[in-house]
């Protein structure tokens, strides 16, 4: 009996001590969330700075120097315009764009700036608040004005002509040009008129602004893409004029010049005005005191080569301020039987584009002088055969001296570049006796130059060059050329 009142006593102890043990755990655990309560209530967050505030005995509530470490948090940019910009790289991008980068990099720098040193708060909680949201949803500085502005509203800068060339005015015909990557992205012939726009892809620029330039500058769109703007040439101008039929390319042209050794004062007969390209190179051969008689059949193809002609006299005349010389004489007629005009003419050469030149020879053979070379613009051999068989047919005086054809490719040559865009170097030829020390020697120096940054001005020859054919070349480039 006295045995099992003991143990029910020890029992009992051991179940006071437990409960005793588990309420101080509770009691201490009580305690510790209570004093995390408190803390989290008192401390307040102004721009990422803790500041705690301490209650006195007067009731009053003063805060406390914030610390000094600010947490900053990158805002991401909500205009598309800094999302572009932030993905291309430096070179690529315009001066206002880097304007704008240095702005907005100057303006975090003054915020981060300026935290730390403020010693007291003396705005609300709510002022606060409302401050951050509307900074976070606000545009970046400039942003509307470079998406809706044009670089070009600015004054004009004025510009001194050399002596014998004159300023862009209105009238001329213009070449606009964008190159991209080695390669020609847009090109555009206009003529530049008061109040119009060159408009493109990439951009538009008023006409206004480019007269009064200077030829042969590059002036940026809206968009920030630079421009070059130049005078047409007379290959530029035949290129990209209005045609009508196919048009004899420069190339082709040039071949007949020589064909013919026209000089300045001869007088030149060509059938076949066509678009009016070879009577515009003919012209400029001749010169003022040569004459250039032009003859074709359709009247569609008249029209045009007199609108061509003028057209290019007149943007002459604004560029150098003198005229053209007037010295093509164009008639719609058929050479076959337009033996009166040619009456009492004589031609030091001739120019034909026709489908069958061998009938018009028998008209053209009698006004030609001695020795005079006539020049065949063909497009494929078997045109050719047919010349040369109405030729032998008709037993006329005349021999063929050649045939040639003129094939045109353009090519690539520019520096070798590596894949990260920095220049290829040539290495020295290896000898054989010192392979393997040459060997570890060129790793070695392969390894610096991908460590070291690459010298902007490397040494004359030190590069090596690439040379390839042209990826887009013209689509017919051959023309059969005889020489009678």
């Amino acid at each position: 009996m006295a045995l099992k009142v003991a143990l029910h006593r020890l029992v009992f102890t051991h179940r006071t001590l437990t409960i005793w043990a588990s309420s101080q755990r509770h009691s201490r655990h009580r305690d510790l969330l209570v004093n995390l309560s408190e803390s989290v209530r008192d401390t307040r967050t102004f721009s990422g700075a803790a500041v705690k505030r301490n209650d006195n005995k007067e009731g009053t509530s003063d805060y406390s120097r914030p610390s000094t470490k600010v947490t900053s948090r990158k805002r991401r940019p909500l205009s598309p315009l800094e999302r572009i910009s932030g993905l291309l790289p430096q070179d690529a991008l315009s001066p206002e764009v880097m304007q704008l980068r240095e702005q907005e990099s100057d303006k975090g720098a003054e915020i981060q700036g300026s935290v730390p040193n403020r010693t007291q708060v003396e705005v609300g909680d709510e002022d606060i608040v409302k401050k951050s949201e509307h900074e976070a949803h606000s545009p970046p500085v400039g942003a509307e004005e470079l998406d809706t502005g044009s670089v070009h509203h600015r004054e004009k800068q004025v510009w001194a002509a050399l002596p014998g060339e004159r300023l862009l005015t209105c009238g001329e015909l213009l070449v606009a040009e964008y190159r991209r990557k080695k390669r020609v992205e847009f090109r555009k012939m206009f003529q530049l008129q008061t109040g119009a726009r060159l408009e493109s892809s990439w951009g538009v620029i008023l006409h206004n602004d480019i007269a009064g330039q200077p030829a042969g500058l590059f002036l940026k769109t809206h968009r920030g893409v630079p421009i070059f703007i130049r005078r047409a040439s007379l290959e530029d101008y035949v290129l990209c004029m209005k045609r009508g039929p196919a048009i004899a390319y420069p190339k082709d042209a040039a071949s007949m010049l020589m064909m013919m050794d026209v000089t300045e004062g001869d007088c030149v007969l060509e059938s076949g005005s066509g678009s009016g390209a070879m009577s515009l190179f003919l012209s400029k051969a001749v010169g003022s005191k040569g004459s250039v008689l032009s003859v074709e059949v359709r009247e569609d193809h008249h029209r045009r080569a007199v609108l061509n002609y003028n057209r290019w006299r007149t943007s002459w005349s604004l560029r150098r301020g003198e005229e053209w010389p007037d010295n093509i004489q164009f008639h719609k007629a058929d050479l076959c039987t337009a033996s009166s005009l040619l009456a009492g003419r004589g031609f030091h050469a001739v120019a034909l584009d026709l489908i069958n030149p061998h009938l018009v020879l028998p008209t053209v053979i009698p006004h030609l002088h001695p020795g005079a070379v006539c020049a065949v613009y063909l497009a494929n051999i078997t045109q050719v055969t047919d010349l040369l068989e109405g030729v032998r047919c008709s037993t006329l005086p005349l021999l063929c001296e050649r045939v040639i054809e003129l094939p045109l490719r353009e090519w690539v040559v520019a520096p070798a570049l590596q894949k990260d865009g920095r220049y290829c170097n040539k290495k020295a030829q290896i000898l054989d006796e010192n392979l393997s020390q040459d060997a570890e020697a060129s790793e070695e120096s392969d390894k610096e130059d991908l460590t070291t940054e690459e010298d902007p001005d490397p040494p004359f020859g030190s590069i090596p060059y690439i040379a390839r054919p042209h990826p887009e070349q013209m689509s017919h480039t051959g023309q059969m050329l005889p020489r009678i």
